[in-house]
């Protein structure tokens, strides 16, 4: 439980120049990928034994999804230490805990996003059934 309290609640930069910021964020950017790429694997291996059949991840295109969705990921990453440093232009003050939060948010929610097409799946699949089922 240590390791997943120091990824979610990490300790803030205490130098507040625009360049510390910078690199607070991008020190992170490693586990940052590493926990959604590993989320997305899941995704995709479920996605491959739950909803298709076995050539699905043989073909190009869930992986050539998974590239994009990562380059889409990594962008909005990206975006983390700007949001930080002009909040607190605007603030008028130091904002120490901001970037922790801003991380720790976006991190959940990314991950919940990768995971969101096994529940859109499960959901399709259910809905087939029911209405299988209702149609006779």
């Amino acid at each position: 439980m240590p390791a997943l309290a120091s990824v979610l609640f990490p300790e803030p930069t205490l130098r507040r120049s625009p360049l510390a910021v910078l690199r607070w964020w991008e020190s992170r950017r490693l586990t940052y990928n590493a926990v959604v790429g590993a989320t997305g694997l899941v995704t995709l291996l479920a996605i491959h034994l739950l909803f298709f059949r076995a050539e699905f991840l043989l073909t190009p295109r869930p992986w050539l999804a998974a590239l994009a969705y990562g380059v889409a990921a990594n962008c909005c990453y990206s975006l983390g230490a700007p949001t930080e440093i002009v909040l607190e232009r605007w603030l008028g003050r130091q904002t120490y805990g901001l970037g922790p939060a801003l991380f720790r948010h976006g991190l959940v929610y990314s991950v919940g996003l990768t995971l969101f097409p096994i529940a859109l799946g499960a959901f399709i699949t259910l809905g087939d059934l029911v209405f299988g089922i209702l149609r006779g």
